[in-house]
C-alpha cells in the first residue's frame, strides 16, 4: 500500500486583520515620532524638550491610532452587519430568487448551469446566509472586520515603534540628534518593511524599500520645516 500524503497549504489571509493594523501602527509610530524629534531638534530645542515632546507624541499617537482604528473598522463591521441583515430578510422573503442569484454567480465564474444550480441548492440547504455572505457579499470569517483586534494591534505597535526613535533620542548627543534619530529610524523602517513583507508572503526588499522611501520623505520635510521655523524664531 502506498502511504497517503496529506496536502497542506500555508495561507496567510488569516493574518490580514491584525497585520495591517500592526504594520500601520508601527510604521506610523516610527515615522511620526522620528519626524517630530527631527523637526524639533532642527528648531534648536533642548535635549529635555525633545524627550518630553517624544513621550507626548508616543502617548497621544497610540491613543489616536487605537481610537481611529476602532472607529474606522467598526464602520466596516456595521456595514457588514447591515448587509447580512438585508440578505437574511431577502432569504426569508424569496428564497427561490436568492437561489437563482447564487446560481448566476457560479455560472459567471465558469460553472456549468446545471452544476451551478445543484451547488447553489446544496449550499443553501447547509447554510444559506453563509453562502450568500461569502459568494455574493464577499464577507468571510477570515477577512471580516474586528474593531477591537485592530485597535489593540495598532495602539501597541505604534507605542513600540515610537519607543525606538525615542530611545535613540534619549542616549544620542544633542548636537547630532537629528542625524542619529533619522539614520537609526530609517534602519528601523527597513526592518519593519522587510519583516511585514515576509510575514505577508511578499519579497522583503520590496517592502523595505517602500517603507524607507516614504519614511525618509516624511523626516526630510519635517526637518526643513523645523529648521525654517527655528530660523524665524
Amino acid at each position: 500500500m502506498t502511504p497517503k500524503h496529506r496536502h497542506t497549504e500555508g495561507h496567510r489571509t488569516h493574518r490580514i486583520g491584525w497585520l495591517r493594523a500592526a504594520v500601520l501602527g508601527a510604521n506610523d509610530g516610527i515615522v511620526s515620532t522620528a519626524s517630530l524629534l527631527v523637526g524639533v531638534a532642527a528648531a534648536g530645542a533642548s535635549h529635555g524638550s525633545l524627550l518630553v515632546t517624544g513621550v507626548a507624541g508616543l502617548v497621544a499617537g497610540a491613543m489616536s491610532m487605537a481610537a481611529g482604528e476602532y472607529v474606522s473598522v467598526h464602520s466596516q463591521a456595521d456595514t457588514e452587519h447591515a448587509d447580512l441583515a438585508r440578505e437574511r430578510a431577502e432569504l426569508e422573503q424569496s428564497p427561490a430568487a436568492e437561489q437563482r442569484e447564487l446560481t448566476a454567480i457560479y455560472v459567471a465564474r465558469g460553472v456549468e448551469p446545471g452544476v451551478a444550480s445543484q451547488v447553489a441548492e446544496q449550499l443553501m440547504k447547509h447554510d444559506a446566509l453563509g453562502a450568500h455572505a461569502h459568494d455574493e457579499l464577499g464577507i468571510s470569517t477570515t477577512t471580516g472586520a474586528r474593531p477591537l483586534q485592530a485597535a489593540w494591534a495598532s495602539a501597541v505597535s505604534f507605542a513600540v515603534g515610537a519607543a525606538l526613535p525615542l530611545a535613540v533620542a534619549a542616549v544620542a548627543p544633542t548636537a547630532g540628534m537629528a542625524w542619529w534619530v533619522s539614520g537609526t529610524s530609517l534602519l528601523f523602517l527597513a526592518g519593519l518593511g522587510g519583516t511585514a513583507a515576509r510575514i505577508g508572503g511578499a519579497r522583503a526588499w520590496v517592502g523595505a524599500a517602500r517603507v524607507l522611501f516614504w519614511g525618509a520623505a516624511a523626516m526630510a520635510v519635517t526637518a526643513v520645516v523645523g529648521a525654517w521655523f527655528g530660523a524665524v524664531v
